[in-house]
């Protein structure tokens, strides 16, 4: 059974380099695609309050048999919720929801430059959070090379973590390297690419990586799937990717990349396919007035 290396975060903690995420996964599905991913090697979940799953990752993880220990589960701070005392709260909800008694990463979901005296106070919450030993780790998500700089300078402790879209038609060069210069690890959320075809901006133009000629090439060299190949390209850089999946399946083949490493001229040719173009949400333009929804408790 493949299980993934670890890496060490910027605080000694050691957190899997592939996990499972459960974005877009239904609350019907995740308890079994939790429990599955478990049972396939995963010891990295990935989740958030905004998914609205958060008790059904926790019940997949109660099914799976393994040790609580072993796992390392991510959850996120809603923007809703931002705020220093809002943040303890909402923490405590998530906790309540997972039916967990710590989490070992925990998210602010995304930047808010608009309302960013909130994000700060959101920040200092999750400060709190790791300084009274309820959360490992703690990091942010969609945040900017600019962004993380006005953050690091308005706080006291550098995230260990940047959760970002990354994926072979949108690699985010600058963002990671300066990441990389602070010590921060850079996470793919979306990492082959599935933003860009279930959300495309336009529908009669979808660009789906797994479909690109040059992964195409590289997963007929090596007997891989497409998203193998790219979840590999993922790991040469050093990332950490987290692909979504509710099908056994699918979610075995994604951890199975463990067996074969790409070459340098091979990473570079994929590095190539970059569009510069997310998929994604704008995080500059993310605040309340967009997503005005608040979680419940």
């Amino acid at each position: 059974m493949p299980q993934s290396p670890l890496v060490t975060l910027n605080n000694g903690s050691r957190m899997p380099a592939l996990g499972l995420g459960v974005y877009q996964s239904s609350p019907e599905d995740t308890s079994a695609a939790v429990t599955s991913a478990i049972q396939a090697g995963y010891r990295l979940i990935d989740t958030a309050a905004a998914y609205g799953n958060e008790a059904e990752v926790g019940e997949g993880i109660r099914r799976s048999g393994v040790d609580r220990a072993e796992l390392f589960v991510t959850t996120k701070a809603w923007i809703s919720d931002y705020g220093y005392n809002e943040t303890l709260h909402a923490f405590d909800r998530s906790l309540g929801k997972l039916g967990l008694d710590y989490v070992d990463l925990y998210l602010l979901h995304w930047p808010m430059p608009t309302e960013f005296e909130r994000t700060v106070a959101a920040y200092k919450a999750l400060e709190t959070l790791l300084n009274e030993g309820r959360v490992r780790a703690i990091g942010v998500c969609n945040h900017s090379a600019e962004d993380l700089e006005n953050l690091i300078a308005r706080t006291d402790i550098v995230p260990a973590v940047n959760q970002i879209e990354l994926h072979p038609y949108f690699t985010q060069k600058a963002t990671r390297g300066a990441a990389t210069d602070r010590g921060i690890v850079t996470q793919s959320w979306s990492p082959i690419g599935g933003v860009m075809v279930y959300q495309p901006e336009n529908p009669n133009d979808v660009h789906n990586p797994l479909e690109d000629p040059t992964i195409l090439v590289l997963a007929d060299k090596y007997s891989k799937t497409p998203a193998q190949i790219i979840l590999r390209w993922q790991l040469e850089h050093g990332l950490s990717p987290i692909p979504k999946s509710v099908r056994p399946t699918r979610i075995a083949e994604n951890i199975d990349v463990f067996d074969f490493a790409l070459t340098a001229d091979e990473v570079a040719t994929i590095d190539a396919l970059d569009t510069g173009k997310r998929g994604g949400p704008d995080p500059a333009a993310v605040n309340s007035a967009l997503f005005p929804f608040a979680i419940e408790d």
